[in-house]
C-alpha cells in the first residue's frame, strides 16, 4: 500500500485570522476552479484550489449554484404542499427524503402506518439507494479514466428507473412515499421484472470487479489516497460508508432499526484502509447488501393489505404542536429531518441533516491540502455528497 503523508512544512502558516496568508502575487502559488461542470464534482458546486506546482496548498467548497432554500420553503407550505418539495433535496437519492418527511410527519400527527406500506417503503429505499451507488461507481470510475465503468453503471440504473417507473410513474421524483404510507401496490409481475433487473446488474458488476476493482492502475491511484483517521470521524460527522472505510460499522439500520430492517437478514460492510479504496470497495459491498435486501422483501413482504392510512382533509391539515427528529441510513450515511410544529398548518420548523454538509465542507476542505492535483477529483467522488444537502 502506498503510504500518503502530505508535507505542509513548505505551505503558508494561517494568520491570527485563521485565514492561510497566500501571495499569489509572489507567483509560488496559483489559483483554480474545479467545477461545476467537471467529472469530478458530484453536482452543482465548486472548488477553488490554490496550487503550488503539482500539489494543492488549499481548497474551499463553493455550493448553490442550482437547488437552494428548500426548508424555509417548506416552512411556507402546508404539510402535503411540501410533500412535492423534499425530494428536490437529494436528487440522485429523493425517496430518502420522503421517507423522512412522511415518517417525521406521522410521528407528530400520531399516525399509524399500515404493514404493507412499511414493506413498499423499505424496498423503495433499497432501490433508490441501489441507484445512488451505481452513480458512484460510474463517477469513481470517470474521475480516474475508466468511463467504460460510467457506461455499464448508466444502463443498469436506467433498468431501476424503469421499474421506478412502473411503480410511480416517475423516474427521477418519484413522489411515492407521503405520510400515511404509499401510493400504491405492487404492479402484476413486478417481482419477475425486477429479478431480471438484480441478475442484469450482477452481471455487469462481475465485470466491474474485473475491469476496475483488481485493476493494478485503479488500486495505486487510490489505496493510501485521500486517508481519514479514525480518530477525526467524531469531530467532522463522518458516517455512513465513510465511516465503514475506517472501520467503523456505523449504521442506521442496524444501529436504530426504522420500518422492517429488523426482519431482514444483512452484515454490515466495513474496510479497514479509510482511503479512496476502501471507500469505494465498502460502497461495492453495500450495492450486493441491497440486491439481498430487495429479494428478501420481495419474498416476504405480504400480498395484500391496505396501503395508507386515513388522513384528514389534508388541505386543512393541522397537526399538534411537538418536535421529533427521525434519522435513516441512506447511501451516504446518517439522513435525518428535525421538525417542530407549532399546532398551525404549517411546519414551525424543518431542518435537514444530510451528509453532504459535513462530507464536502468541512472534512474535504481538511483533506484537499497536500493532495495531488490528479488526485482531487477521485478524492471529492470518494466522499459521496449531493451539493442541494448543503445549500437547502
Amino acid at each position: 500500500m502506498i503510504s500518503f503523508e502530505p508535507d505542509r512544512s513548505q505551505y503558508p502558516v494561517p494568520g491570527p485570522d485563521g485565514k492561510l496568508e497566500i501571495d499569489l502575487e509572489s507567483g509560488k502559488y496559483l489559483k483554480l476552479w474545479q467545477g461545476p461542470n467537471h467529472p469530478g464534482i458530484t453536482g452543482n458546486m465548486s472548488v477553488e484550489l490554490t496550487v503550488c506546482g503539482d500539489e494543492v496548498v488549499e481548497g474551499k467548497t463553493h455550493v448553490g449554484y442550482l437547488h437552494r432554500g428548500f426548508e424555509k420553503l417548506m416552512e411556507r407550505r402546508t404539510f402535503i404542499q411540501v410533500f412535492p418539495i423534499v425530494c428536490r433535496v437529494c436528487v440522485p437519492e429523493p425517496d430518502f427524503n420522503e421517507y423522512c418527511y412522511a415518517a417525521a410527519t406521522e410521528e407528530l400527527a400520531g399516525i399509524e402506518v399500515p404493514e404493507m406500506a412499511q414493506w413498499m417503503r423499505t424496498m423503495i429505499l433499497e432501490m433508490g439507494r441501489f441507484n445512488s451507488y451505481m452513480m458512484f461507481l460510474g463517477a469513481i470510475s470517470g474521475s480516474l479514466g475508466l468511463g467504460v465503468v460510467g457506461q455499464w453503471m448508466t444502463y443498469v440504473r436506467d433498468l431501476m428507473l424503469d421499474r421506478f417507473e412502473e411503480l410511480t410513474g416517475a423516474r427521477i421524483y418519484h413522489m411515492f412515499i407521503l405520510p400515511g404510507g404509499v401510493r400504491g401496490h405492487l404492479t402484476e409481475g413486478f417481482e419477475e421484472r425486477m429479478e431480471e433487473v438484480l441478475r442484469t446488474a450482477e452481471k455487469y458488476l462481475a465485470d466491474v470487479d474485473k475491469v476496475m476493482f483488481t485493476n493494478s492502475v485503479f488500486r495505486l491511484r487510490t489505496q493510501g489516497v485521500g486517508h481519514i483517521d479514525p480518530a477525526l470521524f467524531e469531530q467532522f460527522g463522518v458516517t455512513g460508508p465513510n465511516a465503514r472505510a475506517g472501520g467503523v460499522a456505523k449504521d442506521v439500520r442496524k444501529d436504530s432499526p426504522y420500518l422492517v430492517y429488523d426482519q431482514l437478514e444483512f452484515s454490515v460492510a466495513t474496510e479497514t484502509g479509510s482511503d479512496i479504496f476502501s471507500r469505494a470497495m465498502v460502497r461495492r459491498r453495500d450495492i450486493d447488501t441491497s440486491i439481498s435486501l430487495i429479494r428478501q422483501i420481495l419474498a416476504k413482504m405480504p400480498k395484500t393489505g391496505p396501503v395508507m392510512a386515513r388522513l384528514p382533509n389534508v388541505l386543512h391539515w393541522k397537526i399538534p404542536r411537538g418536535e421529533t427528529y427521525v434519522k435513516g441510513e441512506c447511501s451516504r450515511g446518517e439522513y435525518g429531518y428535525y421538525m417542530v410544529t407549532d399546532g398551525s398548518g404549517y411546519p414551525r420548523r424543518i431542518n435537514v441533516r444530510g451528509p453532504s454538509y459535513t462530507h464536502a465542507m468541512a472534512l474535504l476542505e481538511h483533506l484537499i491540502p497536500g493532495t495531488n492535483i490528479s488526485d482531487v477529483a477521485a478524492l471529492m467522488v470518494s466522499l459521496h455528497t449531493y451539493p442541494p444537502e448543503i445549500e437547502r
